[in-house]
C-alpha cells in the first residue's frame, strides 16, 4: 500500500523513490488516456451492488447508451456499478475502460474491460477520470463514490477543468444530500448558487446520457460517434 507508507513517513531516504514511482504511475495512466480513441463519460457508484440491483441494472442500461452514442465507458474497473457500466458498454459494442486500485481487500477487475490500468495512488488514478472525460455520471454509493464527487465539483469551481456534466443518477438516493446543500451551505453563503446548479438529478438513462452528449457536441466541432480522443481536461 504504497499510498500508506507515503503518507506515513516523516522522512527518509525513499522519498525521492516514492516520487518516481508516482511519477510513473502519472505517466502509465497518460498513456491508458491516449489509447481512448473517442469521447469518454467516467460512471462512478457502488462496487457493493450485485446483478439484479436496481443501481446495477441502470448503471448497465447507461453504459450501453453510451456506448451506442460512440462514447467509451471509463469506471474504476472493479464490481458494483463500476462491472455494470463496463458490461454495458461492451454490450452496446463500446470501447469500455476500467481504472482500478490496489486495495487491502483485492478489488479485482471486472471482465468487461478492453483497456485496463491498476493504481498505487489514489490521486494519479483520479487524475485519469478527469482527463479522459467529457463528463461524470454519478449512482449511488459511498464515501468513495462522494469523494469522486466533490473533487469533480471542486475542480469545475476553480476553473482547473472546463465545465462538465456532473450527472447524479437516482434522484431519490441523492435528494437529501442536495437539500441539505441548498439548505446549510448554500443559505450560509458558503457556497454560491452557480456551484449547485453544477449537478443535474435524473431517473432517466436516456436523459444521463443526453446531458454529456449534447454539452459534449456544443463544445466540440465533431460528432460523438466519429472516433477520436477526448480533449485533455
Amino acid at each position: 500500500m504504497e499510498d500508506r507508507s507515503l503518507l506515513e513517513r516523516r522522512g527518509g531516504d525513499d522519498l525521492f523513490a516514492h516520487a518516481a514511482r508516482i511519477g510513473e504511475e502519472f505517466l502509465q495512466g497518460f498513456e491508458a488516456v491516449d489509447r481512448i480513441d473517442r469521447p469518454a463519460v467516467s460512471l462512478f457508484g457502488s462496487a457493493r451492488v450485485r446483478e439484479g440491483h436496481p443501481a446495477y441494472e441502470e448503471a448497465r442500461e447507461v453504459g450501453k447508451r453510451f456506448a451506442e452514442a460512440g462514447f467509451a465507458v471509463v469506471t474504476g474497473g472493479g464490481p458494483g456499478v463500476m462491472e455494470a457500466a463496463n458490461r454495458g458498454a461492451k454490450e452496446g459494442g463500446g470501447l469500455s475502460v476500467g481504472f482500478n486500485i490496489e486495495l487491502p481487500h483485492e478489488q479485482h477487475e471486472n471482465p468487461y474491460l478492453d483497456i485496463e490500468l491498476t493504481f498505487h495512488h489514489f490521486y494519479a488514478r483520479k487524475t485519469m477520470f478527469v482527463k479522459a472525460a467529457e463528463g461524470f455520471v454519478i449512482f449511488p454509493g459511498g464515501f468513495g463514490t462522494l469523494d469522486e464527487l466533490f473533487e469533480s465539483l471542486t475542480l469545475i469551481q476553480t476553473g482547473k477543468v472546463l465545465h462538465f456534466p456532473v450527472v447524479l443518477f437516482d434522484r431519490d438516493y441523492w435528494q437529501e444530500l442536495l437539500g441539505w446543500l441548498r439548505e446549510r451551505p448554500l443559505a450560509e453563503g458558503l457556497v454560491s448558487p452557480e456551484d449547485i446548479e453544477l449537478l443535474h438529478v435524473t431517473d432517466s438513462a436516456e436523459e444521463a446520457v443526453r446531458r454529456v452528449v449534447d454539452e459534449y457536441a456544443r463544445r466540440s466541432p465533431r460528432t460523438p460517434a466519429e472516433p477520436q480522443k477526448a480533449d485533455a481536461q
